[in-house]
């Protein structure tokens, strides 16, 4: 075995001495076995494995005896009823396991860390450090593969390198560092050996997957296509070079977002397990003390990373699968600071239009529209009958949803949902297991910082936003079936939108009213039109038949001949609900009230409307329709009328 420089920073200087060099697995190309692959391989990793089985089994055994030794601790300390002193000494336990089990078990961690409605608080903060205090692996190694990746010892690339590491996590450690340039930079290092700890895993996963899926007749999700995705965000992570790829597309996509911020990426300083990017001083959203102490407002934060999520979900599709706290940093100037670029993810543009429509027709209580986005999200077979799934769904879901979308969050929403999949044929989709992960993990950073804070209803005026303002085709048929069923237009679920929309970020009045000029004009537009024309035709029939009892009144007033007060007229409406003209005016104070509105803008449109032959035609519509009720009304009046009554005798005194 050769040996190689291991880098040592002194007070002056980087020095230089020997150490042995440790083996390596190869940086490129794809060799017999599955850890030289740049990609994940299932079926490869099934070749290999199956030639292996006493490793299988001897990891099957490192896996299952921690897991029951824990457990059976757990039983005891219940029946013994344990100190908090103890509680804190078994979630040290646990940490401990997990690290030791290694990267997917470390992220099964991570992820319960963020869950304080989940996790008591003594392993809540065990589980914590499991975001980026694990134990380093020596520097030896890390050096060694900085002058593999990139061609030269440290101290020829950097100016400075820290002599220890200021962070390690479940797939690398990172270094503090600065660029003969100046630059600061944090240089993060894989961990040797990890293809082959991660592989072997997902083998026993896998088969532990397709052995359920096959044994177990009422799970019917994808575990095996779930199990896949896992594999492949893995394999991507393992690639520094693709997420210095993924950071510079993300920063692209997301940077120009008001107090987001991306690293920089040094691509030349970056290989497949070395990556060099900008180093970011910043302080966890889950520290409020130190946040306060610097006058951050964390919840503040929270609502700009719902924000940016909703857009990498519902907007580009390209979205951080990992956002937990070690990787979402508040910086001094209030930004907040996005890290960790390795696990990220893809919805499809069916799939992102597919959960805005759900994210709607759940807030407007519309479970048979919801069946129906189940279907196009893959979670249900087209041949499905929906006709049972619609009042369970109901059901479930009125129980989540409580009394209004402010009530709205996650775990409540997914814990009814699980339930109803043992219940019918659902299914869940590979892809959708990473966006819940994604999802599930920024409302617990969420609840962390603010125990009332509902993602939900932090979203929906982005939804909303987004139904009003997108113009692509899906998105406009989605709000035509929203706002019409049956015939019927629904004034409440527009008024609901538009008072959402009006509290989203980049929310552009002018341009949802030049959309929806253009909407209303377009042949689509023709069934709307011909209701507004009924509607404006109604409400002028109405207001001539008031005019006309009101002069009738005051005529009869002046005369003396009033003998009761004249009915007022309502423009349509049954008893008991308001007009339809009322509705129109609530709608017009929602847009007069929102941000942006600007009257002299509305009063140039008008001339480009009249003009329009549409609204000749509507013109038309509305006088044929006036004309048409006065002469039912003359007719009705004519043959329906009872003849007036004979007027009685008056009979005269006699005059002297």
């Amino acid at each position: 075995m050769a040996s190689s420089p291991e880098l040592t920073e002194t007070s002056d200087a980087i020095a230089v001495i020997a150490v042995p060099s440790p083996e390596l697995p190869p940086v490129r190309g794809k060799g017999l076995d599955p850890f030289d692959a740049l990609d994940y391989d299932p079926a490869a990793i099934n070749r290999y494995y199956r030639q292996r089985p006493w490793q299988v089994v001897g990891r099957l055994l490192t896996i299952l005896w921690p897991f029951l030794t824990f457990y059976l601790g757990l039983w005891w300390d219940r029946r013994t009823r344990p100190s908090d002193r103890r509680q804190r000494r078994r979630a040290a336990q646990l940490r401990i396991l997990l690290t030791n089990l290694g990267p997917a078990y470390i992220k099964i961690g991570q992820a319960l860390s963020t869950r304080p409605d989940l996790v008591p608080p003594a392993y809540l903060e065990e589980l914590t450090r499991l975001q980026d205090q694990l134990p380093p692996f020596p520097n030896a190694i890390a050096y060694r593969f900085i002058e593999q990746g990139l061609g030269a010892p440290p101290d020829q690339i950097y100016a400075e390198l820290s002599s220890d590491p200021v962070a390690a996590a479940s797939l690398g450690q990172v270094y503090k560092g600065r660029l003969k340039t100046g630059e600061e930079v944090a240089v993060k290092v894989q961990r040797p050996g990890l293809a082959q700890r991660i592989t072997l895993d997902l083998y026993i996963l896998r088969v532990l997957a397709q052995w359920v899926t096959r044994r177990i007749d009422r799970v019917r999700s994808d575990l095996v296509g779930i199990m896949d995705e896992f594999g492949a965000r893995i394999f991507e992570e393992m690639d520094y070079t693709h997420e210095g790829e993924n950071a510079i597309r993300f920063a692209h996509l997301y940077g120009h977002l008001p107090n987001i911020y991306v690293p920089h990426i040094y691509s030349e300083y970056t290989t497949r397990r070395v990556l060099t990017m900008e180093w970011i001083a910043g302080t966890k959203l889950t520290n409020i003390e130190s946040l306060n102490r610097q006058g951050i407002d964390a919840t503040h934060l929270i609502e700009v990373g719902v924000q940016c999520s909703l857009r990498q979900l519902l907007e580009h599709g390209f979205f951080h699968a990992d956002p937990h706290p070690g990787n979402l940093l508040a910086m001094a100037d209030g930004k907040l600071a996005y890290l960790d670029f390795g696990m990220m993810s893809e919805v499809k543009p069916y799939q992102r239009y597919g959960l805005i429509e759900a994210v709607v027709h759940m807030v407007n209580r519309d479970f048979e529209g919801l069946a129906g986005d189940y279907v196009k999200l893959e979670f249900l077979t087209p041949d499905t009958d929906l006709r049972p799934i619609i009042p369970a769904l109901a059901e479930v879901f009125n129980n989540a949803l409580g009394a209004s979308v402010a009530e709205l969050n996650f775990k409540s929403i997914t814990d009814e949902f699980s339930a109803l999949m043992y219940e019918y044929p659902f299914r869940v989709p590979a892809y959708y297991a990473l966006i819940i992960r994604s999802l599930v993990t920024l409302e617990g950073i969420a609840i962390n910082v603010d125990p009332n804070f509902k993602v939900l209803s932090k979203a929906y005026p982005y939804v909303a936003k987004r139904l009003l303002m997108d113009s692509s085709p899906e998105l406009r048929a989605s709000l035509q079936d929203l706002l019409f069923k049956d015939g019927e237009f629904r004034w409440n679920r527009l008024e609901n939108l538009l008072r959402n929309a009006r509290d989203s970020q980049d929310y552009d009045l002018d341009q949802v009213i030049d959309q929806t000029v253009q909407f209303l004009f377009s042949e689509r537009g023709e069934f709307i039109r011909d209701r507004i024309a009924d509607e404006v035709a109604r409400a002028l029939d109405h207001w001539g038949q008031s005019m006309v009892a009101t002069v009738n009144h005051t005529i009869q007033s002046r005369l003396g001949l009033l003998t009761q007060q004249p009915a007022s007229v309502t423009i349509g409406a049954k008893d008991g609900e308001d007009s339809n003209w009322e509705r129109i005016m609530r709608i017009v104070d929602i847009l007069r009230q929102t941000e942006g509105f600007d009257g002299v803008m509305v009063a140039q449109l008008l001339p480009k409307i009249l003009f329009k032959a549409e609204t000749r035609d509507m013109g038309q519509r509305i006088a044929g329709n006036l004309t048409q009720r006065a002469v039912a009304r003359l007719i009705r009046e004519i043959l329906v009328s009872e003849p007036a009554p004979k007027p009685t005798p008056v009979l005269m005194p006699n005059l002297p």
